[in-house]
């Protein structure tokens, strides 16, 4: 793999099929979400509590219903998650073109929220079975840059539609998805699981959830690992709010650039360092390396104040570290779930790691906030600093303990591809 495209022609159809999927679906979603609040606040006129709720309803609706859609990939097929997802979100961000009334707006919020819960843990769990073992990180490195392309054009492609106004950033937005919808319907195989049990739904269901709460090592990793999305999520929150002390104002073109910094960053990278960490370290290390990375990222940042050059340069530091170390740990991270899960229900298991990261990020976005609040400059800093620290001595624990093994593949219930 070489320069910051990866070479796809490697993987079968689907596994190609499903990366652009990944673009086209932070296309669609990117292109219309960071503008929603402003649309909210200044285009319908919302209270900022019903800004806050609308955006939190999405958050909660699609933590909560990660587990489902991983459970529903696993028992039927990912194919059809993958295609209700996408379906979904083209009738939600076509109905928030005209959507004006709170109880209207909030639905279309959990509506979208469930659409990401429905295609989110399938497409990943298609994506490994489909790659197979001796290619999966490749997968996902290659993945995720194509993830990065969607969240780096999104915004500038909703940016330009807003000349017009926010109903054809929605529009457009919603042709994305159906499209996407459309083509996979056509174009991806339709694999359902093997060995899927005959007896009644809900006691499959509540067997394979007992199963994935009783793999102790999976929830070590889990665990340690939530501070690692505590630490990505802050492009959002911190870094904002410490560009709106130091630049008032210009606080959105500052924030901008940093983002795209970040996206950039994160391309440019992927397919370098995936290809450095196969050949130098072994997955658990490579996320270690990664985890490490993002800690130190907060480290420019310690000392609380800053000029405005020296302030923009430490932003950007900061950004770029961040996406760095979660290039490096992303794909071996991806490839650790499904060994952990003894190549068994991966559907349901990214599903119940997605779930434990999202509430993770809510509790420690609460937690960031409150450092803010004491006025103490550097704490929230050195907080996040030794968060990401202390997350990579988790999982170099763990390593050495021999708990990030692959676990013995249990055939009678094995997801085929799909």
């Amino acid at each position: 793999m070489r320069g910051p495209w990866p070479r796809t022609a490697g993987f079968g159809r689907p596994a190609r099929l499903l990366m652009v999927n990944q673009f086209g679906i932070n296309l669609g979603f990117y292109m219309l979400m960071p503008y929603l609040a402003d649309h909210l606040a200044h285009g319908l006129g919302l209270a900022a509590w019903a800004v806050g709720l609308v955006l939190g309803v999405r958050n909660v609706s699609q933590q909560g219903m990660f587990l489902l859609g991983g459970t529903l990939a696993d028992r039927y097929g990912c194919k059809p998650p993958i295609l209700a997802g996408c379906a979904l979100r083209a009738v939600v961000f076509a109905l928030l073109a005209v959507a004006e009334s709170l109880p209207v707006l909030v639905a279309a919020s959990a509506l979208t929220g469930l659409a990401g819960a429905l295609f989110n843990p399938a497409v990943r769990a298609y994506l490994a079975a489909d790659a197979g073992e001796e290619r999966r990180v490749a997968a996902f490195a290659a993945f995720n840059v194509f993830y990065q392309a969607g969240i780096l054009i999104g915004p500038l492609a909703g940016l330009a539609l807003l000349a017009w106004d926010f109903g054809a950033v929605c529009t457009v937005a919603a042709v994305v998805f159906g499209a996407l919808a459309g083509l996979q319907a056509r174009a991806l195989p339709a694999r359902p699981p093997a060995g899927r049990s005959a007896g009644p739904a809900w006691r499959a269901v509540a067997a394979d959830w007992r199963a994935v709460a009783a793999n102790r090592p999976f929830l070590l990793f889990a665990a340690a690992m939530s501070g690692s999305y505590v630490l990505a999520f802050q492009v959002y929150l911190a870094l904002p709010l410490h560009a709106r002390g130091l630049f008032g104002a210009r606080t959105g073109v500052v924030t901008g650039a940093v983002f795209a910094v970040s996206a950039l960053a994160a391309l440019a990278g992927q397919v370098k360092l995936t290809a450095w960490a196969q050949r130098n370290l072994p997955g658990p290390r490579a996320v270690v390396h990664g985890l490490t990375v993002m800690g130190a990222a907060f480290l420019p940042l310690l000392p609380g104040t800053h000029g405005t050059v020296t302030g923009v340069a430490a932003l950007t530091v900061c950004a770029v570290l961040l996406a760095c170390g979660g290039a490096l740990l992303y794909p071996f991270e991806m490839d650790t779930v499904v060994r952990l899960s003894g190549d068994r229900l991966v559907a349901t298991y990214y599903g119940a790691y997605n779930t434990a990261s999202g509430i993770a990020v809510s509790l420690g976005n609460l937690a960031v906030g409150a450092l803010f609040d004491t006025g103490l400059r550097w704490l929230p800093w050195a907080v996040l600093a030794a968060t990401g620290l202390g997350c990579a001595a988790l999982v170099a624990r763990l390593h050495r303990a021999g708990h990030l093994a692959a676990r013995p593949v249990l055939a009678a219930g094995r997801l085929a591809a799909g």
